[in-house]
């Protein structure tokens, strides 16, 4: 359960409320979003647990695609995670650290006219350095080992949820806060949404609340290395995911409580204002806005833990099977980790730290996921008709109705995209595609070397 919270809660829940606001320009709607962004995760979570007891092993769905659909799809899917979910998300989380560890200690910068152009990785130089040096530095602490990796993930998970805890507390008790302001909707508005441009609008915003949630399939990825994993990972997943849920629409209430919906808006303007700085700048002034930027710092430095220690064992996995640079399934002799993998991550990581900027990285990242969370799903209902007698100690609650739902939900946001941000979504599509001639070169090189040891059962 520690992984699952200290993967999935990050810099989302802090930062996407301002863009959400300017979309939906409704405090219901924006609520009602993050509460159906966190059911559609529960629903997706359950389908990825049913699997992932079926089939516990280091790769999560990339070993399960292969059992449910064929290696090439289970490449296409740990391909899309090293070019651009796992490391997209890595180098977002990031790249908001640093913003919040500017806000708190100033960073240089450089004049505008240095980021133009051929220079143009120069915009946000000292953000982007900061960003790069943290995913180095975390990287090498994974590199030494699980176990500290993974302590160091309950520690900060503890921090994280007492602070959410004072947020709360501190937000609904302030005087600085009105009721009114959670039922009015922004001065733009006009008569409000109804219809297709309601589900239009709630689907683009749900980019913003998805990515909040991601990171629910990490516990997958290091199914090999789970203590009991056909108990452990549907409890860590379901209760986890509750958890978060709970913390993501009371911290929304106390968002919205306290600062009106045009506000909010406002912020949006801003790329580099966090609402939620702002919020706790209302209700404890200057040190509010301190807290809850070494909150921010915190989270994000504990999802980026979360995300190196799992993602790594994508491309270990897929490496050990022939499908991936070869020298990726090394399990280094001492600490028993994936060293190679992980440095690969690190640097793919950093190179998308200096290519973008968050927003384009979470939509991209998030559109490029759910087409494999359906996949997922839909796995689910092909294993219980192909393998109707295959022992699952754990079926999804709700079946045959979750999976369908969730799968329906992800053709939407899939299609809505596509749509609406065509940039983001053939960006993503793009770098999935861009694995093709490496699955032809990789199936035709004649492997010679033995299978790697396990890495070691740790957690």
């Amino acid at each position: 359960m520690f992984v699952v919270v200290g993967i999935v809660i990050g810099s989302g829940v802090f930062k996407k409320i301002a863009l959400m606001s300017a979309i939906l320009k409704s405090p219901g709607l924006v609520l009602l979003c993050w509460g159906l962004a966190g059911i559609i995760s529960l629903a997706g979570a359950l389908c990825s647990a049913e699997l992932a007891c079926m089939f516990a092993n280091s790769g999560g769905e990339y070993f399960y695609f292969q059992k449910v659909y064929n290696r090439f799809f289970s490449f296409v899917w740990g391909w899309a995670n090293f070019v651009v979910v796992q490391t997209a998300g890595l180098a977002a989380l990031a790249y908001i650290f640093a913003e919040s560890f500017n806000s708190i200690i100033p960073l240089p910068t450089f004049s505008n006219n240095h980021g133009d152009g051929a220079f143009f990785f120069l915009n946000n130089f000292s953000i982007k350095l900061t960003a790069t040096l943290l995913i180095v530095f975390l990287t090498f602490i994974n590199y030494r080992g699980v176990k500290n990796a993974e302590k160091l993930n309950r520690f900060m998970t503890f921090l994280l949820f007492a602070a959410a805890a004072a947020i709360i507390i501190s937000g609904f008790t302030s005087h600085s806060g009105k009721a009114i302001n959670l039922v009015t909707p922004a001065s733009n508005s006009g008569n409000g949404l109804s219809g297709w441009p309601l589900i239009k609008a709630i689907t683009i915003a749900s980019l913003g609340a998805f990515w909040g949630y991601e990171g629910w399939t990490g516990i997958g990825m290091i199914g090999e290395e789970v203590k009991n994993p056909k108990r452990n990972i549907p409890l860590a997943l379901g209760f986890g995911m509750l958890i978060i849920i709970l913390i993501y629409v009371l911290l929304n209430l106390v968002y919205l409580y306290i600062l009106p919906i045009d506000k909010l808006i406002k912020i949006s303007d801003h790329p580099n204002q966090i609402a939620a700085v702002e919020v706790m700048k209302m209700i404890w002034g200057k040190w509010g806005e301190r807290f809850i930027a070494v909150l921010i710092l915190v989270t994000t430095f504990n999802a980026i833990n979360g995300t190196i220690l799992t993602s790594a064992r994508i491309y270990y996995a897929m490496a050990r099977d022939n499908n991936f640079y070869r020298h990726a399934a090394t399990v280094h002799p001492t600490y028993k980790t994936p060293s190679v993998s992980l440095l690969l991550q690190g640097i793919w990581g950093v190179l998308l730290v200096w290519s973008g900027t968050f927003d384009q990285l979470t939509d991209m990242l998030i559109f490029s996921a759910f087409i494999f969370y359906g996949a997922t799903a839909v796995g689910v209902m092909i294993m219980r008709k192909r393998e109707p007698l295959y022992p699952r100690p754990y079926k999804v609650t709700g079946y045959p109705f979750t999976p369908i739902i969730f799968c329906m939900c992800c053709l939407l946001l899939i299609g809505v995209t596509l749509y609406n941000q065509p940039k983001e979504a053939l960006s993503g599509l793009g770098l999935i595609a861009s694995g093709i001639p490496f699955y032809w070169f990789w199936t035709q090189r004649k492997s010679t070397r033995t299978r790697p040891v396990a890495i070691g059962k740790d957690i």
